[in-house]
């Protein structure tokens, strides 16, 4: 089986989790979709999404597939006048990962990232891998232990 850097970080430290994958021939690769094929209730389906403040600081914000960010109250916990989605272009090169293949864990620098509150309520949550493809279920509070990050309300 493929080992996705993700897999190779959790592997060494020693954190479990389950690998998913599904079928991406048909380019079909937002939240919901991937929800879809991997026959998951999208509530613990998660998408990560990479945004900037005024002060141009980096923010990971990780939500579930079907809810929408609310880019106030991402704003207040990052203490940023604005937040602003990252141009897709620019996602690679601050990140590493590409537009359905990005994962909280294993980018290029360590940003401050924030999981959205209900992920606590959860046994598991399923992130990206960091491929396209490519899909893991791990527990949230493990995430807290691998990546700096915080729980907040941050949807819609």
């Amino acid at each position: 089986m493929i080992k996705t850097n993700v897999m190779r970080i959790l592997d060494k430290i020693n954190v479990e989790y389950d690998v998913i994958t599904y079928d991406v021939k048909d380019e079909k690769v937002d939240g919901i979709s991937v929800a879809n094929k991997i026959g998951r209730v999208e509530k613990y389906v998660y998408k990560t999404l990479v945004t900037h403040g005024a002060s141009k600081t980096i923010y990971v914000i990780v939500i579930p597939v079907r809810e929408e960010i609310d880019f106030k109250k991402v704003a207040k916990v990052t203490n940023e006048k604005r937040i602003e989605m990252l141009d897709l272009l620019d996602l690679h090169k601050y990140t590493g990962y590409i537009r359905g293949g990005c994962s909280p864990i294993g980018m290029k620098k360590q940003y401050k990232t924030f999981i959205s509150e209900g992920a606590l309520d959860m046994d598991k949550i399923i992130i990206s891998a960091g491929k396209i493809g490519f899909q893991i279920e791990i527990n949230a509070n493990k995430l807290k232990s691998i990546i700096e990050c915080e729980f907040a309300d941050l949807t819609k």
